[in-house]
């Protein structure tokens, strides 16, 4: 959930790692580990296996610099909480090409949008382990490129006009540039998650899947459950490549 902070944001610290300088200082294994995780695991790969997949999004160092400096607030570029809505006729203007994030209760939305602003400590993203915490749509802007859309979450504890909120947006918002699906890395996708596909789907909507986890990413790509969206994905029209994020070593 994205709110403005109450007060005393100037002296929040960013988390460790969150900057790139910091990151650039780690010792070679441990640096590649969070930039490129996916380049530990190709030694446990068969022969003869397709790595292509591995490398989808290899962005080099001044790419990475750009997407730092776009998520940090300063002077001229400022990320600001824009305001919440519970009804399309409550959103903000369509001033600014939008993405959004949707998931299940408590598979980590907040967390994976608290990591993308860590260095933005004017702003908190709460991030709370009670399922359906986030009950609005949260628009948050990022300079003038963008506005990020924080969804409540579908399943257990879900809003009431959960349905009415999201289908409204994803159908009338013409801003909205791509949507990320969260679903569990280790769960895979779960009844009502398929149920989100089939939206998107019907929609024409472009998505993308993020395999949200706790713990280490070979534990995620060896699990069947991981493996299970690549038996639909010639059939999933709106699909683009797949990404992880770990909640924990922020890798990915």
């Amino acid at each position: 959930m994205l709110l403005p902070r109450a007060g005393g944001a100037a002296g929040r610290s960013p988390p460790p790692l969150a900057a790139l300088s910091q990151v650039l200082r780690l010792e070679r294994n441990r640096r590649t580990g969070i930039v490129f995780p996916l380049q530990k695991l190709e030694r446990y790969l068969a022969p003869g296996t397709d790595t292509a997949p591995f490398r989808l999004f290899q962005p080099g160092l001044g790419a990475l610099q750009r997407a730092e400096a776009l998520f940090r607030s300063r002077r001229g570029h400022a990320i600001d909480y824009v305001s919440s809505a519970v009804r399309m006729d409550h959103a903000p203007p369509p001033a600014l090409p939008e993405v959004c994030f949707i998931g299940r209760s408590n598979v980590g939305k907040s967390s994976l949008i608290r990591a993308l602003f860590s260095l933005s400590p004017e702003v908190e993203v709460r991030v709370s382990k009670t399922p359906g915490h986030t009950k609005k749509m949260n628009f948050f802007k990022v300079g003038k490129y963008f506005t990020v859309v924080d969804m409540p979450g579908y399943g257990y504890r879900a809003p009431r006009d959960f349905v009415e909120m999201v289908e409204a947006y994803l159908q009338e918002r013409r801003n909205l540039k791509r949507t990320f699906l969260l679903t569990d890395g280790v769960l895979g996708l779960q009844k009502a998650d398929h149920i989100a596909v089939e939206m998107l789907e019907e929609f024409g909507i472009p998505y993308v899947f993020c395999g949200v986890f706790g713990g280490s990413l070979a534990k995620v790509l060896c699990s069947p459950c991981y493996r299970k969206p690549a038996y639909c994905r010639g059939q999933l029209k709106t699909l683009v490549p797949d990404l992880l994020g770990s909640s924990r070593t922020k890798g990915g």
